[in-house]
């Protein structure tokens, strides 16, 4: 399982040669294995490194699991002896890059987006709970309350103490399943805390998810991004693709918020910045807490070889450690990787006219 100390050690990782990243959708539910292999020839075609090209095509051709995942991400630099896989249960959009470094700006923003989830089925009796990372399930328990069926005794066949009977099994019940709900809660506080989720999707039916959704504490409501419809006995297929189905709509939303608030903040010249040179600033200071970029914005720039300062300008020497300058064809790349390193995050977007509209690239500063 890909974890954030897999993606520090690519941030950290310089080989002082070429890289290849390949991202490729292997979805095994949109077409076959031969069709993506065939898009895996298009993407490599014009790739100058024909080592490399031959060991990702050998890693797709014998290694990899055409069944078992819906993309893979692949890094290959055979001059450093270099070679990573990750097959992942989330989706990509095909490309290819070389680089002198791992190209992880679109895998960033898969492990913002898709890390961290917390699945929750609920019924009056039971409670299953999931944690999902990056797709994957990376933890699974159980939790079963007090039986709500009453058990039936003998007594009187009138129809007035029927109703009473009635009466008394009801409201038995709603006793049982309200202390099964609340100590559900209790166990789910437990386990999201352990798995260290950060987005909640609850699964039942509407009234017994209402009557346990208030029992978990304030901090867990807060961070319920959906609600569903499901059988307790539902498969773990079934409940990861509804988690990721209803995960990936309330990842839309979420990051359309965060474009609009950055764009409000800037207009107002409060913690919104759209410029690039302006974000590059900001970056530098350390006080860029999450970057939106759209997905293809690339703009060329200047790096300084002793300090590692990134500008847009062609400068004759570093204003800040009197070095010289490199041109790199990316300067988004590196300052993905810096926020990255600094604990901030990154948000790439596939298509965002808002976002387009200001540049391509925005920035919520922490300060």
């Amino acid at each position: 399982m890909f974890t954030r100390e897999d993606l520090e050690s690519l941030l950290d990782y310089r080989p002082q040669a070429p890289v290849l990243s390949v991202y490729l959708n292997t979805n095994p539910a949109e077409r076959t294995a031969d069709d993506y292999k065939l898009q895996l020839r298009s993407l490599l075609k014009d790739i100058d490194m024909a080592d490399d090209v031959e060991a990702v095509r050998e890693y797709f051709e014998y290694e990899y699991d055409w069944t078992g995942h819906r993309s893979a991400v692949v890094f290959s630099c055979v001059q450093k002896d270099f070679f990573q896989s990750i097959p992942l249960a989330v989706d990509v959009r095909n490309q290819a890059y070389v680089q002198d470094q791992p190209y992880i700006k679109p895998l960033a923003s898969l492990f913002d987006s898709f890390s961290g989830y917390g699945v929750i089925l609920v019924d009056q009796q039971k409670a299953r709970f999931f944690s999902f990372h990056l797709g994957d399930l990376e933890g699974e328990e159980e939790f079963s309350g007090q039986d709500v069926q009453r058990q039936k005794h003998g007594g009187g066949s009138q129809t007035t103490g029927r109703r009473s009977g009635d009466a008394g099994d009801a409201e038995y019940a709603d006793t049982v399943s309200d202390r099964n709900l609340r100590e559900a809660s209790k166990h789910a506080n437990k386990f999201l805390k352990k798995h260290d989720v950060r987005r909640v999707l609850i699964g039942g039916t509407e009234k017994n998810i209402s009557s346990f959704r208030e029992y978990l504490t304030k901090s867990w409501q807060s961070l319920i991004v959906g609600t569903f419809p499901m059988e307790m006995s539902a498969s773990y297929s079934e409940v990861q693709k509804r988690a990721l189905k209803i995960g990936k709509e309330a990842e839309e939303k979420r990051k359309q918020k965060l474009i609009e608030t950055v764009i409000t903040e800037a207009a107002k010249g409060r913690n919104g910045l759209l410029r690039f040179d302006e974000i590059l600033s900001a970056v530098r200071e350390g006080r860029v807490q999450t970057l939106l970029v759209q997905e293809g914005f690339i703009q060329p720039g200047y790096q300084c070889d002793g300090c590692g300062y990134i500008t847009t300008q062609e400068l004759g020497s570093c204003p800040f450690c009197s070095d010289t300058f490199q041109r790199i064809d990316d300067a988004v790349e590196m300052v993905v990787r810096e926020v990255l390193q600094a604990g901030g995050s990154v948000e790439v977007l596939d298509s965002n006219e808002a976002l387009e509209s200001h540049g391509g690239i925005g920035a919520l500063l922490r300060y």
